[in-house]
């Protein structure tokens, strides 16, 4: 699209991933990743281009987001003037986490301080902290601005929000997705890892935030479609082995697993044969076994039947051959058979 024509509002990422919108005012010819300064409340603070054009139009009317003149702008892209001021003010966050920690056990403040942030000019330290209560942090602040010579603002961040900062390595190996590009944290049920079969383990469950894992949802809509066609299971089904119980579902592959409460084998059966054998259960038949549905009862009296039609039969064909009698061989011409020759002694 032509220059003129671009959308003035970028998207400019800080450090832990915040990201903020600023108007391209002086219309600087910006690619994504420039280090550029930003106007702040108080002073000003250097941040990376990481969306713009018409991609952040649309985060913006995602996120309704209020574009006016009192948004904030884009001063110019940073010298190395200013990105040397930077360095130096990030060199001082982890010292000053450090301290402010020793300062809120002096305290004893139930608190958790994750980070520390210091804007570009010095000039102010947010310190992000996490906890459960309330906390009156108005001693510590007094402390921590006579400390660092700087304003001191304090703001409280979630458990995912404070393991998306910090960032780490997940248990498939990969790099949190909070951390890399989840930005939105939905609400996670248990019930996300029931309807897919997860075992009940909040050690396995949990992520490094201590809440249940993001990605709990990511599958659970492909679940709830193939679930349609699983029935519920409100009681065990009945045979003449004995009650089966339902042990596991395979939902993709449409079988579920049941075991006899004295065995430790499991049956995989379909979800056709399921339904056949709830069926009959709620007609009062019972069926010897989950491959066999006839009742035993049923079973014997077709085989008895059976039985004695095949028992008629072979009378009927012995009875017939035993009234024939056995014909005695005969000679060439019709005669009784020759003697066998005898050899004459010799004079």
């Amino acid at each position: 699209m032509p220059g003129m024509n671009r959308y003035d509002v970028v998207e400019v990422k800080f450090k832990g991933g915040r990201k903020e919108y600023y108007r391209n005012v002086h219309q600087l010819d910006l690619t994504t990743g420039d280090y550029v300064v930003v106007e702040m409340p108080s002073g000003f603070h250097i941040g990376a281009v990481s969306l713009q054009g018409e991609l952040v139009r649309l985060q913006v009317k995602k996120r309704a987001v209020k574009i006016n003149d009192d948004t904030k702008v884009i001063h110019r892209i940073a010298t190395q003037k200013d990105m040397d001021r930077h360095e130096q003010a990030v060199l001082r966050d982890l010292p000053a986490l450090y301290r402010s920690r020793e300062i809120s056990r002096e305290l004893k403040l139930n608190m958790k301080l994750s980070d520390v942030e210091f804007q570009s000019d010095n000039t102010k330290a947010t310190f992000y902290y996490s906890s459960e209560e309330r906390v009156d942090f108005r001693e510590l602040i007094k402390m921590l601005a006579g400390e660092f010579k700087a304003r001191i603002e304090m703001r409280q961040i979630s458990l995912r929000q404070e393991a998306g900062r910090l960032g780490g390595i997940g248990s498939c190996g990969r790099e949190l997705c909070c951390s890399t590009w989840l930005t939105d944290f939905k609400n996670i049920a248990t019930s996300a890892a029931r309807y897919q079969n997860l075992s009940l383990n909040p050690a396995k469950l949990s992520g490094q935030c201590g809440r249940l894992k993001c990605c709990l949802n990511y599958e659970l809509d492909t679940y709830m479609d193939a679930l349609r066609d699983i029935p519920t299971i409100e009681k065990p089904l009945e045979t003449q082995k004995g009650r089966a119980y339902l042990q596991k579902t395979d939902i993709f592959r449409k079988q579920m697993w049941f075991g006899y409460g004295s065995e430790s084998t499991w049956h995989p059966l379909p979800i056709a044969r399921v339904l056949e054998i709830v069926d009959l259960n709620k007609r009062g038949i019972i069926p010897e076994s989950f491959d066999v549905l006839t009742p035993i009862g049923e079973k014997e009296h077709l085989t008895a039947a059976t039985l004695n039609s095949d028992l008629q039969k072979l009378d009927a064909k012995y009875t017939s051959r035993s009234g024939k009698k056995k014909k005695k061989p005969r000679g060439p011409e019709g005669g009784s058979p020759r003697p066998a020759p005898t050899s004459k002694p010799s004079s």
